[in-house]
């Protein structure tokens, strides 16, 4: 068995436990699992279910074209293994064991439905936002060929102060899967590689992340983007998808407010209103 790309006994890949055939072109990707029957209730039917760890998957169809939601657990770490997988499931021939010609390689449209805190006062639970460009304070794409917007790294740098041991990078959405959605607020994603010291909470110990860092945070602007809200997946998802040749799209519904620390009274109910929401717009994501 070969340790780069490792398969399950019965041909399966190895984390997410599926088949290329079991997975669509369009993928919605959720970070609970819980939420993947919440998504898929939408769809008109469902042929596929599968659970492996925290990987559920449901594929059917959607207004008469195929569809999958997955869900990837929490961080960049699983973001790394849930696209480097779906990348090998539709672009490597596993009886061949060989990468498939370029021509000969499906492309897909993934999707993040997330949740996200914003870090503006105007911009309150129960808003949208669309992530037009991504910055990363994990180090998950240092470790990958450079790619990714480079002069957004760089102003971040530049303007806002970090701890020393965090290198910042820069990615943008897919352009035609943002313009589905041109009438939402965009903004520029934070992406950290935790929930509370990364991101500024100090619950158990300090966060080394200073008022200075907020305040910067809170006048930063790249190319008229503010920076508008903390996760903890786009980061990753946009830089692999890039360079493996995918189109990717975050979208959250924010359910906190920092400056403000509000949170919501009923997320459950925000978060069923935006799936809908972003489904209303199924045949545009289609298309793009």
């Amino acid at each position: 068995m070969n340790s780069e790309l490792i398969l399950q006994a019965d041909g399966r890949i190895y984390h997410l436990g599926l088949r290329s055939e079991e997975v669509a072109d369009v993928i919605f990707t959720v970070g609970d699992p819980e939420r993947v029957e919440a998504v898929s209730a939408h769809f008109d039917s469902i042929e596929f279910k599968a659970k492996h760890r925290e990987f559920v998957t449901h594929t059917g169809t959607l207004r008469g074209k195929r569809v999958t939601v997955i869900s990837t657990g929490i961080g960049p770490d699983n973001i790394d293994i849930v696209i480097n997988e779906l990348h090998a499931l539709v672009c490597y021939d596993i009886e061949k064991k060989s990468w498939k010609q370029p021509e000969d390689r499906r492309k897909l449209k993934i999707i993040r439905l997330g949740t996200s805190g914003s870090l503006q006062p105007d911009f309150l639970p129960g808003d949208y936002m669309v992530s037009a460009l991504a910055i990363g304070l994990d180090n998950l794409m240092h470790f990958y060929p450079p790619t990714g917007e480079h002069g957004l790294a760089q102003a971040f740098i530049q303007k806002v102060p970090l701890p020393e041991f965090i290198v910042p990078y820069g990615v943008r959405a897919s352009p035609a899967l943002a313009g589905v959605f041109a009438q939402w607020p965009m903004g520029i994603t934070l992406t950290a590689p935790g929930f509370y010291g990364p991101q500024g909470r100090s619950v158990g110990a300090p966060s080394k992340l200073q008022n200075t860092f907020w305040e910067a945070v809170e006048a930063f602007k790249y190319q008229g983007f503010q920076l508008t809200n903390f996760e903890m997946e786009t980061s990753a998802i946009y830089g692999l998808c890039e360079l493996f040749g995918h189109q990717a799209l975050s979208i959250s519904v924010l359910l906190a407010n920092r400056p403000l620390k509000q949170f919501a009274d009923n997320p459950s109910a925000l978060v069923s209103q935006f799936i809908q929401d972003v489904l209303d717009k199924w045949e545009d994501i289609v298309e793009a």
